[in-house]
């Protein structure tokens, strides 16, 4: 039997314990709130009279966006956290019920996705396109969106073809134009069937000074201009990883 200063020792130990997750919790929402709201590297200009011109006689197009490890990252307790170092602040959660069990998410948005969701509403009509099941996908949708009502239109893991064991979205069930709809999404698998419609992005768990989302600004900023987005996105195969 362990001693009554044993015993004591092993309480001190918890509570040191939890002392320092909390203060680990802390010092790392600080930093991230930090590095979240450095000044942003892409400024927006007004668009000259040429530019205004050649915007008016092309098409608007649709930008469709995946959400797990493309805008967001989640995990619930029941999951196992390998991808997210313990005491990493999470921004948001998603509370659901999946087979009457409730189910509790802590939701991590990506740097700077507020940001980007912001610009690229203005350049693109936005669908959101998740094969995660849609109580889960538009609680998500949901709080990106924060009432800016840019998220409306939305397509979840029924509207997916399942595919070898993965989820395949069909890009004309959103429109049947392909010359004016592309997708950013993490999965290549996700887009095997439209690869001269997709943008690549990298995976994102929890990395603070990840900066994807405002890397693809220019690009996305000049394809707006285009007659056919597949002029420009089919010259990037090599990126997918399909091949």
């Amino acid at each position: 039997m362990l001693s009554l200063v044993q015993m004591k020792f092993r309480a001190l130990l918890v509570l040191l314990s939890k002392v320092w997750t909390c203060i680990c919790f802390m010092f790392n929402r600080q930093v991230r709130a930090f590095v979240q709201y450095q000044p942003v590297k892409y400024e927006l200009f007004p668009l000259s009279p040429v530019s205004r011109h050649r915007l008016s006689i092309v098409h608007r197009k649709t930008l469709v966006l995946d959400l797990d490890e493309t805008l967001i990252h989640s995990h619930h307790n029941a999951m196992p956290r390998n991808t997210v170092k313990p005491g990493t602040p999470h921004d948001f959660t998603v509370k659901v019920t999946i087979d009457r069990h409730p189910v509790r998410f802590f939701v991590h948005k990506r740097p700077h996705v507020d940001f980007f969701l912001d610009v690229v509403s203005q350049w693109y009509d936005l669908v959101v396109f998740t094969a995660s099941m849609e109580i889960y996908g538009a609680a998500v949708a949901d709080k990106l969106d924060n009432g800016r009502n840019i998220l409306r239109r939305r397509f979840y893991r029924q509207h997916c073809t399942p595919d070898y064991g993965s989820y395949t979205k069909d890009l004309t069930a959103i429109c049947n134009d392909l010359n004016r709809i592309f997708i950013i999404d993490n999965s290549p698998a996700a887009y095997r069937c439209f690869p001269h419609n997709a943008i690549p992005i990298k995976s994102w768990f929890s990395d603070p000074t990840d900066v994807a989302l405002l890397s693809l600004l220019p690009m996305l900023d000049a394809l707006r201009f285009t007659n056919d987005v597949r002029s420009v996105l089919s010259r990037n195969l090599h990126l997918h990883g399909l091949w």
